[in-house]
């Protein structure tokens, strides 16, 4: 599995979590359900899933700050947990990415799991936060 793929995985678990009261560990599960993979891409979804969870309220903020025209609750659900998922991997892992490729990565999720308008979105909010 890619970190491609882990990142899709995570963003799964974060949607469910956006809208199921259950744990982190829950939702991850649910989202490997079907799927294999290594021990060490089970520790990047976690990483993903965890960390994006615990720095949500600073994310939320980070979101907030910089799309004005849209609150972070009006957000489709793909598209907020997308950009959040490109903020904790920018700003707050250990394992930190470059902002292109976070947000090359985020555009990439957006095309396979969001809407026409979602890359375009996604790249518009996490471009403004890089300039």
């Amino acid at each position: 599995m890619s970190r491609r793929q882990a990142r899709e995985i995570a963003l799964q678990s974060l949607f469910q979590l956006d809208f199921n009261a259950s744990s982190n560990e829950e939702a991850i599960n649910h989202a490997l359900e079907h799927t294999k993979i290594s021990s060490g891409d089970c520790d990047y979804v976690n990483l993903l899933v965890n960390g994006t969870r615990e720095n949500l309220e600073a994310i939320d903020k980070m979101i907030a700050d910089k799309s004005k025209d849209w609150k972070v609750e009006r957000m489709s659900g793909i598209d907020r947990n997308i950009v959040r998922l490109a903020i904790f991997e920018m700003n707050f892992s250990s394992d930190k990415l470059v902002p292109n490729i976070a947000i090359n990565e985020a555009v990439e999720l957006a095309k396979k799991f969001g809407t026409d308008d979602s890359a375009r979105f996604v790249n518009g909010i996490l471009g403004s936060m890089i300039k």
